[in-house]
């Protein structure tokens, strides 16, 4: 049997990239999941420049059914061994203003992304997922809200993919479907997301990136957590 296959939502860049290439450091095979074909094109021969076995690019726009369907369709016809899908693709929401200045129209759009767009390709994907007996994680914060930041579109979102993760989970081990899905929160971390925000205990994307790819190859079942890599440290 050759290597595993990870599929990585957001892949192009911050998070999404440094798992991408964390795990391709550790023997996985990487597919580019993203939105905009330059953008992919330059992260795979970054990736590939370091030894990373890229297997190609899937255009995933998540606020678009349709094109999770191709998106999906595509994925099962030129991969069907993959194991391992990262739901990290994602969008801030407006991370500037307080929940009373929040706009429907942003909440609306953050949810679209962030939750059904990413519970349609996690739906879309979990047959093949159990065909190979894989895994589904999930980028996402606390959803126990944080009063140092809580952005409420983003938040929002974010407890709405916990909570997906928590019924698959229960779902999965009920009807015995050889699936696991979790949830991680990568910490305080700087990324273009939080404008490259860089305050005492944030950790850098190569830090996350290794850490995670540490947790995905640990050999431990995982259904059903919610794992912070780094968590937020509480101010006195």
């Amino acid at each position: 049997m050759g290597k595993k296959i990870v599929l990585v939502t957001g892949a192009n860049k911050g998070i999404g990239n440094g798992i991408a290439k964390h795990l391709g450091l550790s023997g996985w095979r990487v597919i580019i999941g993203a939105r905009d074909e330059q953008r992919a094109s330059s992260a795979i021969e970054e990736l590939r420049s370091q030894g990373i076995d890229v297997l190609g690019w899937v255009n995933i726009e998540l606020k678009d059914l349709a094109n999770i369907d191709e998106a999906a369709k595509e994925i099962k016809e030129k991969y069907p061994e993959l194991s391992l899908l990262v739901n990290n693709a994602g969008i801030p929401g407006d991370m500037s203003v307080d929940s009373e200045h929040t706009e429907i129209s942003v909440i609306r759009e953050t949810l679209d992304v962030n939750f059904i767009g990413t519970f349609a390709l996690t739906k879309a994907l979990v047959p093949l997922i159990a065909k190979n007996s894989g895994r589904i994680v999930n980028i996402t914060v606390p959803s126990e809200i944080s009063p140092y930041w809580h952005p409420l579109a983003y938040v929002t979102s974010k407890a709405a993919q916990n909570a997906m993760m928590g019924v698959m989970a229960v779902e999965f081990q009920q009807n015995n479907i050889p699936v696991e899905i979790f949830s991680v929160h990568p910490g305080p971390t700087t990324t273009d997301l939080n404008g490259n925000m860089s305050l005492p205990g944030f950790h850098d994307i190569e830090t996350v990136g290794q850490k995670f790819a540490e947790l995905i190859n640990d050999g431990q079942n995982h259904q059903g957590e919610f794992i912070e890599l780094y968590p937020i440290v509480k101010e006195d």
